[in-house]
């Protein structure tokens, strides 16, 4: 008997072979005495074709040297269900439940999801542009991006778009014109700090990837910034360690190491995200400083394996399940037509873990 995977194996093969004669899909039909619609739902391993016509077919298929020809299949496609969603960031461990929160709603809708990886250098709009012309897209997801578009950008996609987990903090479209679901970065900033401020902290130094390069990290350091200001504290550059990264744990590990050689006074570490404060901890401890006893230490993200630290970290949690949510349901709405463009704001919550202790004043 032949069975489909033998079939597959076959039409890989003769991918590579440029002296097999083609055939098309109405000679399979006419070799079997079959309807098209027939090879078709074999092809397809559909459930509704009797065992022996599926095994003629696939005899037919592998006889006559039959290929599908998908590209033009899709060249003729005129409708779609698929919505991309473009990941920029695939190292970011915050987005791996964010994804599957979207997927689960995307597919439950009704619609096809195609995951797409970015490496960070990339334009996500441009690659957006270029997939929605070849896969005929409905929708995107921009799982990550730039936080400063402009209208000429934002023009190149042609379809229903969302961005997620960032919005247009840095640059000059119109609310009007986009959709994004993302916390308030500055605030969250601004409340970690204030919380170590009310612990009694007044030396306190930031981990951070970049301070003034339009993104999630200049919010979060302005945040800290502002938090200083409202208390009257002196900003002071010397605590002040950029690591270039959110997830190299190594060179997290040495912007932490390279802060203490160059200022060891500051009693806590804002750390602008989780990876970065476990990297710290480990840093904190390889020079002698016990996390909170010597140092204490919180950040932003609320990652599952920021609970299983010793001791557990003390972070602001972003709602990732509402955030999945909204995401998902905002773009199905834009392309259903029963919803205009929208920018939703999520707060964090704090999460006590046992990272931070109050100073004896």
């Amino acid at each position: 008997m032949i069975c489909l995977s033998d079939i597959r194996r076959f039409l890989e093969n003769s991918k590579r072979n440029t002296k097999i004669n083609m055939t098309n899909i109405k000679v399979v039909a006419r070799h079997c005495g079959v309807a098209v619609s027939t090879v078709s739902r074999v092809l397809n391993n559909h459930p509704d074709v009797s065992e022996d016509t599926r095994e003629k077919v696939l005899r037919a298929v592998a006889e006559l040297h039959y290929i599908p020809n998908t590209s033009a299949r899709n060249l003729v496609r005129t409708t779609s269900d698929t919505i991309a969603l473009l990941v920029k960031g695939v190292n970011n461990p915050f987005f791996s439940k964010l994804i599957k929160i979207i997927e689960r709603e995307i597919t439950q809708s009704g619609y096809t999801l195609e995951l797409h990886q970015m490496d960070t250098s990339e334009d996500e709009l441009r690659v957006g542009a270029q997939l929605t012309n070849e896969r005929k897209l409905i929708g995107i997801l921009f799982l990550g991006g730039r936080f400063n578009y402009s209208p000429e950008e934002l023009s190149l996609i042609k379809v229903p778009s969302v961005f997620c987990t960032y919005t247009n903090s840095f640059g000059t479209l119109g609310a009007d014109c986009y959709s994004s679901v993302a916390i308030d970065d500055k605030n969250a900033a601004r409340f970690a700090v204030d919380t170590l401020v009310s612990l009694g902290h007044r030396r306190i130094a930031i981990l951070t990837d970049n301070q003034d390069d339009h993104s999630i990290s200049e919010l979060r350091f302005q945040g800290y910034q502002d938090a200083l200001k409202s208390h009257n504290i002196p900003y002071d550059p010397s605590l002040v360690a950029c690591t270039g990264t959110f997830s190299d744990m190594r060179a997290i590990y040495r912007a932490t190491s390279e802060l203490m050689e160059r200022d060891n006074s500051f009693t806590a570490i804002f750390a602008i995200a989780d990876l970065m404060a476990v990297a710290a901890i480990k840093a904190l401890s390889d020079h002698g400083r016990r996390v909170p006893e010597d140092c204490s230490i919180v950040a932003i993200d609320g990652l599952e394996i920021s609970e299983y630290l010793l001791p557990t970290l003390t972070t602001l949690v972003q709602p990732v399940e509402d955030m999945g949510l909204a995401c998902a349901k905002i773009l199905i709405e834009l392309i259903e037509s029963r919803g205009t463009h929208r920018q939703v704001t999520f707060q964090t919550l704090l999460r006590e873990g046992g990272s931070v202790r109050r100073l004896n004043t």
